[in-house]
């Protein structure tokens, strides 16, 4: 009887051993998870505030473009009356940027507007020998050249941050979990066809 009882409790100490022993294992493995996830969730803040500050740069350098276009506008507008429609195309391309929201498609799409008429305006400027002689125009042409190519390195900024977002969002494990914790991949920075080489700013007076 004594030795049934003996043997009967040292069964009950093995199963709470047991018992407490896979409750510590499971304990480690959720607390594992829950680090392994932090990290993740750490590392797709980090790389999506990258791609919003790129996002950002990219937004100062259109902003850039903005401040100098009306200045050029009312520098050759006394002289090219009769292109009215490209005055008109830069004027409602500018409305839809300010009016889009920041990082959206449609503020990508007014901005790919505004480049393909303003490429316009500078082939149509390039005809006019008055206005390339002029000093303000001229200067106006070259604050504008210098913006062209920070908005162009911006732009490729940009796109390599979101390239690196991206692959990070894709890749296993990452991928996931990735959705769950609200992160989804990003658009990349197409400019349209009409828009896909930046305007040229010809300084040269014949």
């Amino acid at each position: 009887m004594l030795l049934n009882d003996a043997r009967l409790r040292e069964e009950m100490v093995s199963t709470t051993r047991s018992g407490l022993i896979g409750l510590i294992v499971l304990i480690l493995i959720v607390l594992v998870g829950i680090s392994s996830m932090a990290g993740t969730y750490n590392r797709l803040v980090r790389a999506n505030q990258q791609v919003e500050a790129a996002w950002g740069n990219v937004e100062a350098q259109y902003q850039r473009r903005f401040d100098l276009i009306p200045n050029l506008t009312e520098a050759t507008k006394g002289f090219l009356q009769q292109e009215r429609t490209v005055f008109e195309a830069i004027a409602q391309a500018r409305t839809r940027y300010a009016g889009a929201p920041a990082g959206s498609a449609a503020r990508v799409a007014a901005a790919n507007q505004l480049e393909g008429a303003l490429a316009r305006l500078l082939v149509i400027v390039e005809n006019y020998p008055t206005l390339r002689s002029s000093d303000v125009v001229q200067r106006l042409m070259a604050d504008l050249s210098a913006t062209e190519n920070e908005i162009a390195s911006a732009r490729l900024a940009y796109n390599q941050q979101v390239r690196d977002y991206n692959t990070q969002v894709k890749s296993f494990p990452t991928v996931l979990v990735a959705g769950t914790l609200g992160f989804h991949e990003r658009e990349f920075f197409i400019s349209q066809a009409e828009a896909r080489t930046a305007p040229k700013v010809n300084l040269t007076t014949p």
